[in-house]
């Protein structure tokens, strides 16, 4: 389904499904995880994992740009038909994610050092999260080039590529999990090496959908490859403001996870390997609804290349409608099925029981927090990234505030504020809306003057 197709209530669901499938099955990485340590009855093995799953989600997604930016500029392009630039996009943000990549695996000692002066857990945990993390640096490289395949082919409306890609890198993950953890009994750092065994694979594999997508089109265009082309300084210069932007907004948002994750290890191992559980249906939402925001992000990409502002307010109205319905959805499905699921991918006693105590918070998350993820995809799509950076730093801080202020109510006190960081996310880049608005009008009377210039 192409992102500038006409818009219907079936086109939505149809670009939405598969990207629905596919971010449902991106925390499945974390869940296989989870339920693969979990069946061992060891905690300070989960509670490594868990820890050491912070410090690598913070780490690579402070580097999401490469998949937020990359779907927002090739909408933009795809919807203006700059076929060239499309594929430039592709070729521009590979080599970055490789650079990048490569050097957070050179530094993963420092990083890892670092991380463990922020973090406070105990000496077995540290040494459990230790050995995850530097294996999973080693797929540092893959990972960020995976973000950047995913953020292209969803720019461009191929959802069901995008859902072929990671269900192949999840099933790897399965795979190499198994062998590392269950075979070779390498516990915690057994499940690093399996994911990052697995990004590589995905890594390979969607170098060959994207190039096969090419060619299907018509093949490469003649001077895409050249260094004019991949380094024109007008198109790095716009990438990066839009990066930019997103990667101090992304790091604003894993330090407040990261946040969360450490106020958890404070109460002990306990609570933080019950929090990582809850986390994971937490996380499965959250890609969930963040299907309807993805595909708000390629229409309203390819609506403003198009300039096109009634198929702009389209977008909004029909993502937003199937995304709230999800959110709802979601939370009765936490609520009344949360407990089996602990039961099933948990057999520590005390951590079960912990997890089922704060199982009503986790299943408030989903509908306070869709319209700050529909916002998300409002702005991205749009390029428009300078108020996603700022609203998440304003909630950020409010949110540290919060927490600090809660101590005393113990790991209670860690949901509630946690929980109403989703609020704050919402009505903060909500308040970013007008501006975006009176963009837009802007954009689409210039284009109108342009064009009426044009035809006289």
């Amino acid at each position: 389904m192409s992102a500038h197709s006409p818009l219907t209530r079936k086109a939505v669901l149809s670009q939405a499904w598969p990207i629905l499938l596919s971010q449902a099955t991106i925390p499945l990485v974390g869940l296989v995880d989870t339920a693969i340590i979990g069946k061992t009855g060891n905690a300070i093995e989960l509670a490594g994992v868990a820890l050491g799953a912070s410090i690598m989600g913070f780490i690579f997604w402070s580097f999401g740009f490469l998949r937020m930016g990359v779907t927002g500029l090739t909408a933009q392009a795809d919807g203006s038909n700059n076929q060239h630039e499309v594929q430039a996009l592709l070729i521009r943000s590979l080599l970055i994610a490789i650079a990048i990549g490569a050097v957070l695996t050179s530094l993963q000692l420092i990083a890892i050092k670092g991380a463990f002066l922020i973090l406070q857990a105990s000496a077995e945990t540290e040494q459990a999260a230790s050995g995850y993390a530097s294996a999973r640096f080693w797929g540092a490289p893959a990972a960020l080039a995976g973000y950047a395949i995913n953020g292209w082919l969803l720019g461009l409306g191929k959802s069901g590529w995008a859902l072929a890609l990671q269900i192949i890198a999840n099933t790897a993950n399965i795979i190499f999990d198994l062998y590392f953890v269950l075979g070779l009994n390498m516990g915690a750092e057994g499940v690093g090496w399996g994911t990052a065994a697995a990004e590589w694979t995905a890594f390979l594999v969607g170098i060959s959908l994207c190039a096969a997508l090419i060619l299907k089109n018509g093949g490469f265009f003649k001077g895409v490859f050249a260094a004019s082309s991949i380094f024109n300084a007008q198109r790095l210069t716009h990438m990066f403001n839009v990066n930019i932007d997103i990667m101090v907004r992304t790091m604003a948002l894993l330090g407040l996870m990261t946040w969360f994750a450490n106020s958890g290890a404070k109460q002990g191992d306990v609570q933080l390997a019950a929090n990582h559980v809850l986390m994971q249906m937490l996380t499965i939402s959250a890609f969930v609804l963040d299907a309807f925001a993805v595909t708000a992000e390629a229409r309203i990409g390819a609506a403003i290349g198009a300039n096109s502002k009634p198929r702009f307010w389209r977008a909004i109205r029909l993502t937003t409608e199937f995304a709230f319905a999800g959110a709802l959805l979601a939370s009765l499905l936490i609520y009344f099925g949360g407990s089996a699921f602990i039961h099933l991918i948990m057999e520590n006693p005390d951590v079960r029981a912990a997890a089922i105590t704060f199982l009503p918070m986790a299943a408030l998350a989903p509908i306070l927090g869709v319209s700050s993820w529909q916002l998300d995809g409002i702005f991205i799509g749009s390029t428009q990234t300078s108020a996603m950076r700022t609203s998440t730093l304003i909630t950020l801080c409010i949110y540290i505030g919060l927490d600090l202020m809660l101590q005393p109510y113990g790991n209670w006190g860690v949901w509630i504020a946690f929980i109403s960081s989703y609020i704050l996310r919402g009505v903060t880049l909500g308040a970013f809306l007008p501006r975006l608005i009176q963009h837009i009008d802007a954009k689409a009377h210039e284009h109108s003057k342009d064009t009426h210039v044009s035809n006289a």
